[in-house]
């Protein structure tokens, strides 16, 4: 039976720490698991080489986004400008949208409807999938500047480091998928990997997972 598989997804300024954090924590959690779970660096068009929105950086995509295959599809946000004229300057909101109405968009949404597949989000990721309408009345989480746009699109935006939605986990700021790696590796495969790689890596996750379970505060989401 073949094992589940982690892609990330790569598009044109996409962030690269946002990517690659939560890649090292399940590469590292691969190795405490026997290799059961494979990952790989993806993109819609399928194999390329992908410049990141950071100069100088750029990362390889060896394989198109797969909706079909079972496992975890991982969806960065972007690097560059906040500010700016998008007709001129590249800004992050340029780049996320850009990636939203690009030919990603319809391979998500199968990604969305597969039972088998979790999807992530890091940072902005999360905003790209509320810009293509795959969040309507979903949970979700984004960076600190993006809240406020998740809200307006529909999405109960929620202020917590990681937030598990059930087939859609999402995480705030860029540091963050270093939470959204571990966060996974004890959701799926149990707490004793989670803290091997965090001992490994020499960090400690940070705040609390937001469920939609248990009593909430009067007023609160």
């Amino acid at each position: 039976m073949p094992h589940p598989r982690a892609q990330f997804v790569l598009f044109d300024g996409f962030d690269p720490l946002d990517a690659v954090a939560p890649y090292e924590v399940l590469s590292a959690g691969r190795e405490f698991l026997g290799g059961a779970l494979d990952l790989e660096f993806v993109s819609a068009e399928g194999p390329r080489d992908v410049a990141s929105g950071t100069p100088g950086i750029t990362l390889t995509a060896t394989a198109a986004l797969d909706p079909a295959v079972p496992g975890y599809v991982v969806v960065p946000g972007a690097s560059g400008p906040v500010d700016g004229d998008p007709d001129e300057v590249a800004t992050i909101p340029v780049l996320l949208s850009r990636f939203a109405a690009g030919a990603a968009a319809p391979l998500l949404r199968e990604c969305l409807d597969n039972p088998a597949v979790t999807v992530a989000t890091v940072c902005g990721g999360s905003l790209a999938l509320a810009m293509a309408g795959l969040l309507e009345g979903r949970t979700a989480t984004t960076h600190v500047l993006g809240v406020e746009l998740l809200a307006a699109a529909e999405v109960t935006a929620v202020r917590a480091r990681v937030v598990d939605d059930g087939d859609l986990v999402t995480a705030g700021g860029v540091t963050s998928g270093l939470d959204l790696g571990l966060y996974l590796l004890e959701r799926d495969f149990g707490p004793r990997i989670a803290h091997a790689v965090e001992e490994l890596f020499e960090y400690e996750r940070r705040g609390t997972t937001w469920k939609n379970s248990g009593l909430a505060v009067t007023g609160a989401a």
